[in-house]
């Protein structure tokens, strides 16, 4: 099943979706633009150029992402985007749905990831339990080095008198922040896997096709 299938949805309404997420991206970052909010110009274009990330893969590789999961690509990147409009400040629900949505995608990332190297080694073989906790590991990691840009970002504003496009917004935040990132771990690990079993077959291949090559030179 793929993740269109689960949500109800068929490709092209997916792709519909998916083409409006990245209108409004374009149109956010123009607006920072325009208005020197450069915070959300900044990341409304970072957003954007991520949402491109499944058709480079198309046309460099020739891997054919399913629609749901560029959709699910473009919600997370877009609800981090419009968050930088005032919207993580006022709303603190805001901000945990954003969070384990955008975890969620990192989750998807870091099992596909794990199961690539597993079925490309024979050296590596794990148990489910053992997969999942690494699921939940991985997003917490990946959630530290997020702060970590952060607070690298406020730094770098404030000796440039500049606005940062990343902000601290508190201990508090933080630790709201870490937790949300896990439930996203737990819920991938749980539900999601099965729905990124065809871009792990790809990083399989990608992995297999690098020894092939290192084995002609």
């Amino acid at each position: 099943m793929t993740l269109g299938d689960a949500l109800g949805l068929s490709d092209d309404r997916e792709r519909l979706l998916t083409r409006g997420l990245q209108a409004a991206l374009a149109a956010l970052s123009a607006y920072g633009a325009a208005t020197g909010d450069w915070g959300a110009a900044v990341n409304g274009a970072s957003a954007l150029a991520v949402t491109f990330l499944p058709a480079l893969l198309r046309r460099e590789y020739g891997y054919v992402m399913d629609p749901g999961i560029v959709l699910w690509i473009a919600v997370a990147v877009f609800l981090n985007a419009l968050g930088f409009l005032g919207l993580y400040q006022r709303f603190q629900w805001y901000d945990e749905i954003t969070h384990t949505v955008s975890g969620t995608l990192v989750a998807g990332v870091g099992y596909a990831s794990f199961r690539a190297v597993e079925d490309h080694s024979e050296a590596v073989a794990a148990p489910p339990s053992v997969r999942a906790a690494f699921v939940v590991v991985f997003v917490l990691a990946a959630g530290v080095v997020w702060e970590l840009l952060e607070f690298a970002s406020e730094l770098l504003a404030g000796a440039l008198a500049a606005e940062a496009p990343l902000v601290v917004y508190g201990i508090d935040d933080i630790a709201t922040d870490m937790v949300f990132n896990g439930v996203a771990g737990v819920l991938v690990a749980l539900w999601g896997t099965d729905y990124v079993g065809g871009f792990a077959a790809f990083l399989r291949d990608r992995l297999a096709g690098g020894d092939d090559a290192s084995a002609e030179r």
